[in-house]
């Protein structure tokens, strides 16, 4: 991965995963790469690969599970808007 120098490199790692997780390749409540594995393929320090997940977990498309690792978040249903139903 070519890092662009005008954005952060912890938003461009963030970005590939929601990409390859968009297509498909990291599946709903199955695991992401381990930090270990992150820090190999991007070439990018551990705080940094922290930070990716720490920011994916916040906005919801990955959840931490204690010991066992992160996993890719089910996405939201079609339906669910936050209206009440039938409006």
């Amino acid at each position: 991965m070519d890092f662009d120098a005008d954005r952060y490199v912890w938003v461009q790692v963030a970005d590939e995963l929601r990409k390859r997780i968009a297509a498909g390749i990291y599946q709903p409540r199955q695991p992401v790469p381990s930090e270990n594995q992150l820090i190999g393929e991007f070439g990018i320090a551990r705080g940094t690969v922290r930070k990716v997940i720490s920011h994916l977990r916040d906005e919801g498309t990955v959840y931490t599970v204690p010991r066992l690792g992160t996993f890719v978040s089910e996405p939201p249903k079609a339906d669910d808007t936050g209206s009440p139903s039938g409006t």
